[in-house]
């Protein structure tokens, strides 16, 4: 049984880059929380500001999306 170089990867898709991309805005906002006490989407769009809290959610839903995502099967997977 001979195992494709990427059956463990799958393509990402729109919804895939923008969960990534949400996810870095996120992990470096948190980053700047620890090391300085400076929250930059607070800082760019109000303290808890509607705007702010929705960046929260979807930063939020895309950790989930993404670790749901990373443990189903491949979508291109190919096993011969």
């Amino acid at each position: 049984m001979k195992i494709n170089k990427e059956v463990f990867m799958r393509r990402m898709n729109t919804l895939d880059w923008i969960a990534w991309i949400l996810l870095i805005i996120g992990g470096i906002n948190w980053g700047l929380v620890g090391a300085f006490s400076f929250d930059l989407v607070a800082a760019i769009f109000g303290d808890m500001s509607a705007i702010s809290r929705i960046i929260y959610i979807l930063v939020g839903l895309s950790a989930i999306y993404l670790l749901f995502a990373s443990m189903s099967p491949s979508r291109d997977a190919d096993i011969r």
